[in-house]
């Protein structure tokens, strides 16, 4: 069998089992277990699939055609146009959060607190995005594994804290702080890869989707300088209610992802 040959019967597996994007799936599962990229698999489609490379893209098709995300199969993901490893005890980086790091980029900073880092995308892109001194924190260690390990394959400068919240810093320690925290209603159904495979603690944020955003925003505000900012990623139906929880702050913006669903909200502090 070669190379093209195990592209279409991936496919065709793939889409027997309605798995979105079989064909791209396909060609991402097949290079992986090849150890190439999708241009070399074109270059050599007509090269025979090796006993090795066969046994390791079955399994990974089996994986997938199970419901686990092709991201903890290959243990990669891209975001703002880096590679970050990701495993199952992170939350899968997604395109929408890159809102939040344009959102940041347009508020000069020296110092960035991200609160919840995961696997660290956005404390490490905003670290070599700027030269502004970043800290990360989350609570479970083995994401915080995750993230410095990103951290040091990327040569990113980025102080991690295992806490909870932002409990390990000092008041008005920072200028900004972002967050991409769980806010996905305990009663919402997500398609079955992401319920079954992401970490549960990452996604979803109590009965109303708001648990965590209670206790962030007067942590956030403990943190921040006066006049700093907090920028955060927002569920599609959660603008108004978080933009409640923001009294007192100023400057309040929501910003739309490009499907047009309200995604960021940013808030000024002061005294």
């Amino acid at each position: 069998m070669n190379l093209r040959t195990a592209l279409l019967q991936g496919q065709k597996l793939l889409e027997q089992s309605k798995i979105d994007a079989p064909r791209l799936t396909a060609e991402v599962l097949l290079a992986h277990a090849v150890g190439r990229d999708r241009a070399w698999l074109y270059a050599h489609s007509e090269e025979e699939l090796r006993e090795l490379w066969w046994i390791h893209y079955g399994r990974y098709l089996h994986q997938r055609m199970e419901g686990v995300p092709t991201q903890y199969i290959t243990g990669r993901q891209e975001f703002f146009g880096r590679e970050f490893r990701v495993t199952p005890d992170v939350l899968i980086p997604r395109p929408e959060t890159e809102h939040v790091i344009e959102a940041a980029l347009r508020q000069p900073a020296r110092s960035i607190l991200d609160i919840g880092a995961g696997s660290g995308a956005i404390a490490i892109t905003l670290a070599l995005e700027t030269r502004a001194c970043v800290a990360a924190s989350d609570i479970f260690v083995k994401a915080l594994a995750v993230a410095a390990e990103n951290a040091r394959r990327l040569n990113a400068p980025v102080r991690f804290a295992a806490c909870d919240l932002a409990a390990a810093f000092a008041a008005a320690s920072f200028d900004l702080v972002v967050s991409n925290p769980p806010y996905v209603p305990e009663s919402d159904s997500l398609p079955r890869e992401v319920r079954e495979h992401e970490p549960a603690v990452a996604l979803y944020g109590g009965a109303d989707g708001l648990e965590i955003y209670r206790r962030l925003i007067p942590e956030a505000a403990r943190v921040l300088e006066p006049g700093g900012w907090l920028i955060v990623e927002i569920g599609y139906r959660s603008a108004e209610a978080v933009g409640a929880l923001l009294g007192g702050w100023h400057e309040v913006a929501v910003e739309n992802d490009l499907a047009g669903i309200p995604r960021v909200i940013s808030a000024r502090h002061t005294v």
